[in-house]
């Protein structure tokens, strides 16, 4: 479809369609487009999640938030968190259909982005930790088998959800000492009762409680810190990447903040169970770029 050729860390596309990836998760959509302009163009918006916003409300971020709606791509492919169901993907399609006018549409999940981004045409255990988390086997070309995924109120083990729900609860509970529970009330204040009206009041939960992640990232070393970063990443594994008997097999690869900040932690679990560690990429776009230039 395209050639792509890298200097340092510069990569360009040359094409004869023009043609608009999309990867998108429960909080950022990464949007690439190749062939319009002669360097490729790269921008970002908010999460894109059908089960999360109404048609009305993705239009409508499509219409201020990304910069590229000039461009007319005469190919587009969306990979999202919540498109997961030939419902919800056929909804995206014409949702993005009549968008930007393209010739073709093809709307797939984020955890098929994750296969293609990261294990390309290989076997492998793929699994995404960002907001929230989910887990698959690939056999290079479609998944195979997965866990299910119960969402940020019942499941997302592993995910920064699922951590920033442990963060509040230890700050709420008086379960830190007084070094992090300081951390805590410097970066989100001590108002617990504008954190719940947050919660149950407003809409992207699962995108408030993944922010409480960052008393995580900006104390490591701290043990409390890494017991909680410990014990979720150990639950999605006993959970999930366990319960794959190929796991033992093939290589295990993750994508998304939490995978790519927490990256050491995952490693030495790896080690410890006794699995091979595959890529941690923070975004399956470069490989999707890869993938799609085939």
């Amino acid at each position: 479809m395209f050639t792509l050729a890298c200097s340092e860390n510069l990569c360009y596309i040359y094409l004869m369609a023009s043609v608009l990836i999309a990867e998108s998760g429960s909080t950022k959509t990464d949007w690439y487009l190749a062939g319009a302009t002669k360097k490729p163009l790269h921008a970002k918006t908010s999460g894109i999640n059908p089960y999360l916003q109404t048609s009305f409300e993705i239009n409508a971020l499509l219409s201020h938030e990304l910069q590229l709606k000039k461009y007319k791509p005469e190919q587009v492919y969306f990979y999202g968190a919540g498109a997961g169901t030939p419902e919800k993907q056929e909804e995206l399609k014409q949702i993005l259909k009549a968008f930007f006018g393209a010739k073709k549409v093809e709307v797939k999940s984020d955890l098929t982005a994750a296969c293609r981004g990261l294990s390309g045409k290989n076997k492998g255990v793929v699994a995404i930790l960002g907001t929230g988390s989910n887990s698959c086997y690939y056999d290079g070309k479609t998944i195979k088998s997965r866990m299910p995924s119960l969402g940020y109120v019942a499941g997302d083990e592993g995910s920064g959800n699922h951590m920033g729900k442990r963060v509040l609860r230890y700050y709420a509970y008086n379960t830190f000492d007084e070094e992090l529970k300081a951390a805590f009330e410097q970066l989100f204040g001590n108002d617990i009762s504008t954190i719940v009206n947050n919660i149950y009041k407003k809409p992207f939960a699962n995108r408030y409680l993944a922010s409480f992640t960052q008393l995580l990232v900006e104390n490591r070393g701290h043990y409390m810190v890494e017991n909680i970063i410990e014990d979720s990443l150990n639950e999605f594994f006993h959970h999930h990447i366990l319960k794959y008997r190929e796991s033992w097999k093939y290589p295990i690869h993750f994508t998304g903040s939490v995978a790519y900040e927490f990256r050491d932690v995952i490693k030495d679990i790896c080690l410890q169970n006794e699995l091979t560690l595959g890529k941690i990429e923070r975004s399956p776009l470069k490989g999707l770029i890869e993938f799609h230039k085939q």
